[in-house]
């Protein structure tokens, strides 16, 4: 199985699929997450999920029925395994090489592919715990693309293992994978009545044993910054320079709270592009905190740099917007708090410590949760994503697929 498994994995990070942030015209943002897509749709009807199919957004949804008798099978909750397609956009995911490095024996390890890239245990403690397993990495000039092709490989390797043992009792399980989730557009398209699941588990985790309950509430902010651009040689008293406005608001966002500074339950401010000239520049922020109280005094902090910055320089117009983009799932998951229990029994069962586990970040199932599909996220095992230093461990994919294996059974004996 293991082999199979490492098989399907790397087809799957082969296959380039990074996403293109900033893209409105199409989506998915890039046409190349179809091919994993396409893919996945031909392995699921290999499987016997006949009704696996790609819509036109690239999503893909498919149904393994349930193996109880019809009088036991209509009582189970129908459980959904998500993952999605995309690999980040800071990174290339073209022509990757994974590396299996057997028997890891400790200390650092060296990307063959880029002499500079090195895992090295100061910065990657975790593989200290991993000492005689099997790492797998990129050969280091690339990102891997665990996140989130490990949570697919785990799903399909879960499918594969159910479908060939039918002794394992099962509800029907709806699967989907979804494009654009590194940009934020997981689930724009995605049919929550046409998927058909009434509760969910992104497999989209880190750090074996974790269950993600509970992420930031994000909005995203853009600052734009119109001057006025003339001639360098005749601009006295009539340039006003776009640019250098925007690098006096940066300089004020240096004394807000950052991801670099903060951590835990900690929010922050955080510009991550800035573009444009004299005559106009864009500064992109990132707003995160995880109570909605903090979201709107942080919001509040960029509106009063604003109103300053543009008091300051009364010849250039200086807008700022402001847009949602997902709220913390924590509110919605207490509804129904068993979702998120029997994920933790499915842990211990796989023999891990469970623990719950907050997200520095955004999920699928944060806007999921606000669509009316409960959906908490669970580990898939590797580290370091979106960097070209990413890595799993063997065993850690086989514990996730473990995880799930125990997780769909305990939705069986609740309800029988």
């Amino acid at each position: 199985m293991v082999n199979q498994m490492l098989e399907r994995f790397f087809r799957y990070v082969k296959i380039d699929t990074q996403s293109q942030e900033g893209v409105e015209e199409r989506y998915p943002s890039t046409e190349k997450q179809k091919d994993l897509a396409r893919l996945l749709v031909r392995e699921l009807k290999e499987l016997g999920l006949s009704d696996a199919g790609m819509d036109d957004y690239g999503i893909v949804m498919a149904t393994l029925p349930s193996n109880l008798p019809p009088d036991q099978a209509q009582r189970i909750p129908t459980v959904g395994l998500i993952a999605h397609l995309d690999t980040s956009p800071e990174v290339s995911g073209a022509n990757v090489k994974p590396i299996w490095h057997k028997s890891y024996k400790g200390g650092d390890i060296l990307l063959p592919g880029d002499q500079t890239v090195v895992l090295n245990i100061a910065e990657n403690p975790a593989l200290m715990n991993h000492i005689g397993n099997d790492i797998i990495t990129s050969d280091g000039t690339t990102l891997l693309g665990a996140d989130d092709k490990a949570g697919i490989a785990e799903i399909m390797s879960t499918l594969d293992y159910l479908v060939h043992h039918p002794e394992i009792r099962h509800g029907k399980i709806c699967v989907g994978f979804t494009p654009d989730e590194e940009v934020g557009a997981g689930t724009l398209h995605f049919d929550v009545q046409k998927f058909g699941a009434d509760f969910a588990y992104t497999i989209d985790g880190e750090n074996p044993g974790e269950v993600e309950n509970e992420t930031f509430n994000a909005s995203a902010a853009t600052y734009i910054i119109t001057g006025i651009n003339v001639h360098p040689g005749y601009a006295k008293d009539k340039m006003v320079n776009a640019l250098k406005i925007a690098a006096e608001i940066v300089n004020l966002l240096d004394q807000e709270p950052s991801p670099e500074t903060t951590e835990k339950r900690e929010g922050y401010l955080h510009p991550y592009v800035i573009e444009g000239g004299v005559e106009k520049t864009t500064i992109k922020i990132l707003i995160r905190d995880f109570t909605e109280t903090g979201l709107q005094t942080r919001a509040e902090r960029l509106e009063a740099i604003r109103n300053e910055i543009a008091q300051k320089h009364p010849r250039a117009r200086v807008d700022l917007e402001i847009k949602e983009s997902y709220k913390n799932m924590l509110v919605k998951l207490a509804e129904y708090p068993q979702v998120v229990e029997y994920a933790l029994e499915a842990v211990r069962r796989a023999g891990l410590t469970p623990q719950t586990h907050m997200i520095r970040g955004g999920t699928d199932g944060a806007k999921l949760c606000f669509m009316g599909l409960l959906t908490p996220n669970i580990f898939t095992g590797g580290h370091n994503f979106h960097s070209k230093r990413e890595w799993i461990a063997v065993q850690d994919i086989q514990k996730a697929i473990e995880t799930i294996i125990h997780l769909l059974q305990i939705w069986v004996e609740k309800y029988l």
